[in-house]
C-alpha cells in the first residue's frame, strides 16, 4: 500500500512536504482535504487537524519538517540534506516562528485591526525578506550555490507573502530574493506538485 498524504493545495507546510516527497520519488495516495470539513480518518490519525499528515503503515508524521526529513532518508539523489544543520535550523525557526506570525498579520489585516499594515510589512522585511535577499545576493541558494531542503522549506512562505499584494511586493528592492522565488515558481518540481485533486471524502 502507498503512504497516505493528507494535504491542502495552497498550504505552505503541505507544499514543502509534497515537493520533498516528489523530489525523493516517493509515490503517495494523495487525499486533498477541505479545511472546513476535515475527514475523520485524518483526525483519527492526527487529532491536531492540520496538514500535511503522512501515514506510512503504523507511522504517522504530522509535522512538515518531519515529513521532509523522512523523505530524504528514503532518497536524496542531489544531497539536499548535506548542509550545516545548525544554520538551517536558525532559518527554520525564524521562518516558522516570527515570520509566519507576520505573514498571517499581513495576509489577514481584518483579523488584526489594531496593527498598522506598513509596520507589519517593514517588520517582515527586516526580519526575513532583507536577510534572505542578502544571503541570495552572494549565493544561488540560501546556504550556498547548491539547492538544499532549506530552500524548499522556506520558498512556499515567501510565495504566499508575495501573493498578498503582488504590486507592493514587486516594488520592494529585493532583486536576489525575487530571482530565487521566480526560479522556484517556474521549476518542474513545484509545478509537478500543484495539480488539483478532488476532495477526499471518507
Amino acid at each position: 500500500m502507498l503512504p497516505i498524504l493528507y494535504s491542502y493545495r495552497r498550504c505552505p507546510y503541505a507544499i514543502r512536504a509534497r515537493m520533498t516527497l516528489q523530489y525523493a520519488g516517493i509515490q503517495v495516495e494523495h487525499r486533498e482535504i477541505q479545511l472546513r470539513n476535515k475527514p475523520q480518518s485524518m483526525l483519527m490519525a492526527s487529532p491536531k487537524g492540520t496538514v500535511p499528515v503522512l501515514i506510512v503503515g503504523d507511522l504517522v508524521l504530522d509535522q512538515s519538517i518531519e515529513i521532509m526529513q523522512w523523505a530524504l532518508q528514503q532518497s536524496d539523489p542531489d544531497s539536499w540534506g548535506g548542509i550545516d544543520e545548525v544554520a538551517a535550523q536558525i532559518w527554520i525557526e525564524r521562518n516558522d516562528g516570527p515570520f509566519k506570525v507576520l505573514l498571517d498579520q499581513y495576509k489577514y489585516p481584518n483579523r488584526h485591526p489594531n496593527l498598522n499594515q506598513g509596520d507589519v510589512l517593514n517588520a517582515a522585511i527586516a526580519l526575513m525578506l532583507k536577510p534572505l535577499d542578502a544571503a541570495l545576493d552572494s549565493n544561488h541558494y540560501i546556504l550556498g550555490n547548491t539547492q538544499h531542503w532549506i530552500d524548499i522549506a522556506i520558498f512556499p512562505f515567501i510565495r504566499q507573502f508575495s501573493m498578498v499584494n503582488p504590486q507592493q511586493f514587486a516594488q520592494l528592492p529585493l532583486p536576489a530574493l525575487k530571482n530565487w522565488l521566480t526560479n522556484h515558481l517556474q521549476s518542474e518540481l513545484f509545478n509537478a506538485i500543484m495539480s488539483r485533486h478532488p476532495v477526499w471524502i471518507d
